[in-house]
């Protein structure tokens, strides 16, 4: 078995935000970051210098909107320039039993409902908190 401690020393800040952001745990966050930001050392930057999913989304350039509940079949119905919606995203968070679907949009916003506003602001934390160690 290869020692992971020896691969790890040479690795670069973005190799290992990348490689965090690659685990399990952080799936659908990574999902989310996809869609929005293309340019990842952006990305990264963004992730260590902001206190919230929030903040985060607006240093890339999109205003969250918070809505009550989102319809996820009725969402892929709207999607495309005339529907507004450029990317559903409807991530299931199997040890909550959760619905936390994230909707972007054309016009430089992210719908989202309370709940996976709070969910994804908690696995924001936890990614700073790893890439800390």
């Amino acid at each position: 078995m290869a020692d992971s401690s020896v691969n790890t020393l040479s690795e670069t800040r973005q190799q290992r935000f990348e490689r965090i952001l690659c685990q399990e745990p952080f799936k659908g966050l990574k999902a989310i970051f996809d869609s929005l930001c293309r340019e990842r050392a952006a990305l990264c930057d963004g992730v260590q210098g902001t206190n919230s999913y929030e903040e985060l989304l607006a240093k890339l350039g999109y205003r969250v909107t918070v809505i009550k509940q989102i319809h996820v079949a009725d969402s892929y119905s709207r999607t495309g320039p005339a529907g507004g919606i450029r990317a559903v995203l409807p991530y299931f968070d199997v040890p909550t039993q959760s619905a936390l679907p994230t909707l972007v949009n054309f016009d430089s916003t992210v719908t989202v409902t309370p709940k996976s506003a709070t969910f994804f602001n908690g696995l924001l934390t936890e990614l700073k908190r790893q890439l800390a160690i």
